[in-house]
């Protein structure tokens, strides 16, 4: 079981304060690694850092550092900073995405069809999910090429593997408020790909790069949806936050160690019909 630790290892997890990304931090620090939490807003960085125990010297330490990941001189200022407190980077997580969000009901109705789906909103979905993750591996995980060991996962989605079923959507009244558009599974597709591409190139020097693709995952949505989902899935229910740690521990650490360009499907079996 020693081969699951992260004792000692230093770990960078985007999108840090998100649902997913506040259980990926909690899962490699139990682990014992230390975790370098990033996201856009410093206050809400550092208010992680001490949730998960501060920010302190010894095993398991904990640093918020807010950084744009869609921005090279923000992530070359983190790679700076993360070498100098700990002097060298094992483990990457690009979990940081973006998701669509509308103002209300009618707007949503209206634009997430993909007859009237913004190419600005296409676009952002892209910058984020895409360029949010091509430029952390290239930044961070050329360090980790320079060294000659480490461990990329990227976070991507089942939506990735196969469509959106819009039917989930569907309210028992028979009304659709929301469809899931094109954006969110184009850029997850794209995220496995890179992935793939990404392991054969630095699979020479050492580093391993990986996929997980979870299913939906509860968080607060409302009861006929989490029902919906759950007639489509064969566990019958979503994911409860902390049920994709397992995954992630496994892909940082040297358990995996003979795995890299594979995509680790965390669904309830949503992909198997």
């Amino acid at each position: 079981m020693d081969t699951f630790s992260l004792r000692d290892r230093v770990t960078v997890v985007t999108g840090a304060c998100g649902l997913l990304g506040r259980q990926h931090a909690r899962a490699l620090r139990s682990a014992g690694a230390h975790v370098v939490a990033v996201d856009l807003d410093q206050v809400s960085c550092r208010q992680l850092a001490v949730a998960l125990g501060g920010e302190v010297s010894g095993p398991g330490r904990v640093l918020g550092v807010a950084a744009d990941v869609t921005r090279k001189d923000a992530l070359h200022r983190l790679l700076e900073l993360v070498l100098d407190e700990l002097h060298g980077i094992d483990v990457l997580v690009n979990n940081a995405a973006l998701d669509d969000k509308f103002e209300s009901p009618a707007v949503g109705a209206h634009l997430s069809r993909f007859e009237h789906y913004p190419l600005e909103l296409f676009r952002r979905s892209l910058e984020a999910n895409v360029t949010g993750t091509f430029l952390p591996s290239q930044v961070l995980g050329t360090a980790m090429a320079e060294r000659g060991r480490g461990s990329i996962v990227n976070i991507a989605s089942t939506y990735g593997m196969v469509a959106p079923d819009q039917s989930i959507y569907r309210r028992p009244d028979g009304t659709q408020t929301f469809h899931k558009s094109a954006a969110y599974p184009v850029a997850k597709g794209a995220i496995l790909s890179f992935t793939r591409f990404l392991a054969a190139y630095w699979g020479h020097r050492g580093v391993r790069v990986n996929a997980i693709s979870p299913g939906g995952v509860e968080n607060g949505q409302e009861p006929w949806f989490v029902e919906n989902y759950g007639a489509r899935t064969p566990l019958r229910r979503m994911a409860r936050p902390g049920e994709l740690s397992g995954a992630l521990v496994f892909l940082a650490s040297d358990a995996s160690s003979y795995m890299t360009g594979a995509n680790l499907v965390v669904d309830g079996g949503w992909t198997a019909w």
